[in-house]
């Protein structure tokens, strides 16, 4: 008797966007990616995902493509759960890069968070050599994170990363602990 291994799938199309943001948060950055940005405070709780990705002019096909991704993008990060600060590759490579080219390697980027922004809260990134024993320094894939201990209750598990976009490209952070955020992910509300 021949076993086949099925996939199997976390989401579905016919899952809302309310839903699958908020119990698979990494899939922010591929919706987004895929230029669905109904994810932060205009998130939709009653659209399926076929029908939002529909709305955008997606093909079956393209659906299927992005509900793929999805999938994907939650199996990868299974392996990050729990970990207190998160840091993709491509935000490594792209911190390495910026620390060489400022002169600055064995500096770590501090992560802070500020007032401001539309939804009340911003993040403030800024490279440091400095730290004290008011700070928590993560190392991770080659380079340091540096966060207040202040902060730290509002950056559990907190990820950055790297997007390239048409708008230009720039560090993001995706917080699993923001009760709300903007669809451009410059500010959030805790």
């Amino acid at each position: 008797m021949e076993q086949t291994t099925k996939e199997v799938k976390l989401i579905t199309k016919d899952m809302t966007i309310g839903d699958v943001v908020q119990k698979y948060p990494a899939c922010i950055e591929v919706l987004q990616s895929a230029g669905v940005h109904c994810v932060g405070c205009h998130v939709s709780y009653s659209e399926n995902l076929e029908q939002g990705f529909k709305g955008h002019g997606m093909s079956d096909k393209e659906v299927d493509s992005v509900i793929s991704k999805m999938n994907k993008a939650v199996e990868e990060n299974k392996n990050e759960e729990g970990k207190d600060f998160i840091v993709t590759n491509k935000a490594a490579e792209k911190l390495k890069e910026v620390l060489k080219e400022n002169k600055k390697e064995g500096s770590g980027l501090r992560v802070e968070i500020m007032p401001g922004g539309c939804s009340g809260f911003q993040y403030g990134l800024e490279l440091d050599d400095n730290t004290s024993d008011l700070d928590k320094v993560y190392e991770e894939k080659g380079v340091k994170i540096i966060v207040s201990k202040e902060n730290l209750q509002f950056l559990k598990g907190a990820k950055l990363d790297y997007a390239d976009s048409l708008q230009g490209g720039g560090f993001k952070i995706t917080n699993p602990n923001a009760t709300s955020s903007c669809g451009c992910g410059q500010s959030f509300e805790q």
